[in-house]
């Protein structure tokens, strides 16, 4: 490990377990606009970012300056307040059209919706002059009444997400068990991947699933209880004043998780290359995979950036 010659710069592992976080809060609370906090860890603190960011929003920039295995070394800066451009998330939230412009340039605008288009494009090696100019030329371009969804109540948009992302996680990830073991058994023996490709799906399907049952158990409950207050109502007061940051905290790293196998799934099919020896259930397969990709980012992006966002703003 080099040297660390950073003023201020917290060792973590120095600390209790229960001192971690509050220390890294009071630590990044003291800091003025542009400057900046580096903490050192034995495991990657990513769950911190999370927390940092559901409690005190988007206002700091998070830069890895090393990433084990032994060691992860973070920056984090506090923005100063003219500075804060608006992040993917908000950029999608605001206007659907510019989501397309994210998709042609590859940027995340669910799972890494937090980012600005800056720090996106500095991750991806991008011109952001381009996509910002694409993204004012969005602007422009017509378009059909959309869905307006910022302006739903978080009970119907929560209901929306379930009836009709839920509903089609649950009745399209047993057809792509079905035609990952199929193309596997098939194809796997000259193409392996589709072997790695088939285990990702397994893991995508039970991670969803207890995902999707506990936030139709708890989380969208908990919101709604936020929304419309009950005295009956049995998530009104539940688990402290953070609880609903803390499901949200935890909501969005196993969306993250899932991104990251569907953006492996994505690497290991060439993004969705059928080869010439493909058969017909190998074409189907890989459409439905990107068919769900697709849906899945919408899925996120809904809950991400705007019914999380509005549960935020309500616990405030």
């Amino acid at each position: 490990m080099e040297t660390l010659s950073e003023e201020n710069v917290l060792n973590v592992t120095e600390l209790q377990p229960g001192q971690k976080h509050p220390e890294i809060f009071a630590r990044f609370d003291n800091l003025a606009e542009g400057t900046s906090l580096t903490i050192l860890n034995d495991h990657d603190p990513k769950p911190l970012y999370y927390q940092l960011l559901g409690k005190r929003g988007n206002v700091f920039s998070w830069t890895y300056l090393e990433e084990g295995p032994e060691w992860w070394k973070v920056r984090i800066v506090k923005r100063l307040k003219d500075e804060i451009d608006p992040t993917l998330g908000e950029l999608a939230a605001a206007d659907l059209r510019k989501v397309n412009i994210f998709k042609e340039y590859g940027l995340d605008y669910c799972c890494g919706g937090k980012k600005t288009v800056k720090e996106a494009c500095a991750e991806k090696g991008l011109d952001v002059t381009k996509v910002e100019k694409a993204l004012q030329q969005a602007d422009s371009i017509p378009h059909s009444r959309p869905l307006s969804f910022n302006d739903w109540t978080p009970g119907f948009l929560s209901d929306y997400i379930v009836n009709v992302h839920h509903t089609y996680v649950r009745k399209t990830l047993p057809e792509l068990k079905m035609f990952s073991e199929k193309v596997a058994s098939v194809h796997g023996g000259e193409q392996p991947e589709l072997n790695s490709i088939a285990e990702l799906i397994e893991k995508i399907s039970l991670e969803m699933n207890t995902h999707m049952m506990k936030e139709e158990k708890i989380v969208f409950p908990y919101i709604k209880s936020l929304a419309n207050p009950s005295p009956d109502d049995a998530h009104a007061d539940t688990g402290g004043p953070d609880a609903i940051l803390e499901s949200i905290a935890v909501m969005e790293m196993e969306h993250e998780v899932v991104g990251g196998h569907l953006e492996k799934i994505r690497m290991l099919s060439n993004n969705y290359h059928v080869p010439e020896n493909g058969c017909a259930s190998y074409k189907a397969f890989y459409k439905l995979l990107e068919e769900f990709e697709e849906d899945l980012h919408m899925h996120v992006h809904l809950e991400n950036n705007i019914l999380f966002v509005k549960a935020a703003e309500l616990k405030k």
